[in-house]
């Protein structure tokens, strides 16, 4: 099983978009340390959409399309749905 996610950070006010083949846990675990790269900027992330396939590569095509998308307001209607 695999994970595409949407985390959400109010202090920057911006997603990240990603997916993992770890449990989705640990994943935030990761992005809530110390690191290198985007989501070190803040401690504050949050999940705010999952969506679980049976092989990373498709949880991988689902984070591309959603990143392709480069439209906040398709985002947040894609996590609004999703409730």
């Amino acid at each position: 099983m695999a994970t595409t996610y949407i985390i959400f950070s109010e202090k920057l006010d911006k997603y990240y978009i990603g997916s993992t083949h770890n449990s989705i846990k640990e994943r935030l675990e990761k992005h809530l340390t110390n690191h290198d790269g985007f989501t070190a900027k803040a401690k504050d992330w949050k999940v705010v959409f999952l969506e679980i396939f049976d092989s990373y590569e498709e949880a991988a095509l689902k984070e591309k399309t959603i990143k392709g998308w480069k439209s906040r307001k398709m985002i947040e209607k894609l996590i609004l749905s999703s409730k």
